[in-house]
């Protein structure tokens, strides 16, 4: 029931919950990520990667004995694993020998599904890799909760600011348990309010999407990021270097430059920056972080003001 009530079921792709899966991948080096969501006869794939199918039937799933515990669900060798040995997944193609799957569960407890990795060979899970895959499935756990709290911005369809806090909860507290670096890159869109008056919302709603198109385009497949509010947008940078994430920055006005030109676009689009590097003793919550980019923004967007 609590599945049914999210109306995800027979949904197509969204860019967020696919973002997901291709990090697992790339994380863990296997060939297969998913997220599994499990209905009464079957197992549907919200999300995908290395699996043609949309969905098996349950008795044959690996994740439909993950939603049974509360914790990491893990197969070595299913050739060796006399309950998995027959199944048809793992004696026929694709030859799954390795699965390692966390519940995805709703704040109330209820069970909806799975996100998992495979291998074709097999493998063992550290404490780390564990606690890395629990991880993950913290965020779709919050993007499936976004669901309900609308954590999505109507126009442009990227995450809104609940939806950006909760994301980047997560994975500040990845970061820091695996000693990375991590950014916030906030910007505002100059000059937005002359092309709504002299041109029209509907101008200035074409000029939001088209941005928010571009981030998409440009960022990596770690990055997530979101429309703030208004004409201001963020993105949360992760496992990376201040240099790396100034050139991600340089790339996104590149890249907005060149194809306005390509796509004909009717409107200038430039934007003032500020980048935070996240420093747990100075900020003491997401919103201090945030507050702080912003800041950087403004300042940044001042002084290009006052430059000839």
């Amino acid at each position: 029931m609590a599945l049914k009530c999210l109306g995800i079921l027979d949904t197509p792709a969204q860019e967020h919950f696919d973002r997901i899966t291709r990090m697992a991948k790339r994380l863990f080096d296997v060939p297969i990520s998913s997220i599994s969501l499990i209905d009464e006869d079957r197992q549907w794939f919200k999300s995908k990667v290395g699996l043609e199918a949309s969905e098996t039937p349950r008795y044959i799933s690996f994740c439909g004995h993950t939603i049974l515990n509360d914790e990491t669900f893990i197969i070595e060798d299913a050739s060796k694993d006399e309950r998995f040995v027959a199944n048809p997944l793992v004696a026929g193609e694709p030859f799954i020998k390795f699965y390692a799957g966390h519940p995805l569960k709703t704040r109330d407890g209820y069970s909806l599904g799975t996100l998992c990795i495979l291998d074709l060979k097999p493998r063992t899970l550290s404490n780390e890799d564990i606690l890395t895959l629990k991880d993950l499935t913290s965020i779709v756990e919050d993007e499936l909760n976004a669901l309900k709290m609308a954590a999505s911005d109507e126009l442009t369809k990227i995450s809104n600011r609940r939806g950006f806090i909760e994301l980047a909860k997560h994975a500040i507290a990845m970061s820091v348990r695996q000693n990375n670096q991590c950014y916030i890159a906030y910007f505002d869109l100059d000059n937005f309010k002359v092309i709504n008056d002299t041109y029209g919302h509907a101008a200035g709603d074409n000029v939001l999407v088209y941005f928010a198109n571009q981030m998409q385009q440009t960022f990596r497949d770690s990055d997530f990021y979101a429309r703030i509010g208004g004409d201001e947008f963020a993105v949360f940078l992760s496992n990376t270097s201040e240099e790396l994430a100034k050139d991600a920055i340089t790339r996104l006005k590149l890249n907005i430059k060149n194809n306005l030109n390509k796509d004909k676009f009717p409107h200038p689009i430039s934007f003032s920056k500020g980048l935070i590097k996240y420093d747990q003793a100075i900020h003491n919550n997401i919103d201090s972080f945030i507050n702080e980019a912003d800041l950087a923004m403004f300042a940044n967007k001042r002084k290009n003001k006052k430059s000839p």
